[in-house]
């Protein structure tokens, strides 16, 4: 089943984003976000990764945004290192 829900993103990562300048504020990008999302937390992870996509817009801050380990819609802001 995750290879199925993974199928259209690879599709996207190597036919229409190459199209398109880099615009993606996160990091990782949200294809990549959407293919751990879905390998992690399956069918779930395609809600986690279209919340990351609308999360991703000019007016955000953006930075390191990693795939948590428990479902979430929200950012999983990273623990900052002393």
């Amino acid at each position: 089943m995750k290879k199925f829900l993974i199928i259209p993103v690879r599709w996207y990562q190597r036919f229409l984003s190459p199209v398109f300048p880099p615009s993606c504020r996160y990091s990782p990008t949200c294809s990549n976000y959407m293919i751990e999302a879905i390998e992690k937390h399956g069918v779930k992870g395609v809600f986690m990764g279209l919340a990351r996509i609308l999360r991703c817009h000019p007016f955000t801050k953006g930075g390191e945004d990693p795939v948590p380990d428990f479902f979430s819609l929200r950012r999983h802001k990273m623990k900052k290192r002393v």
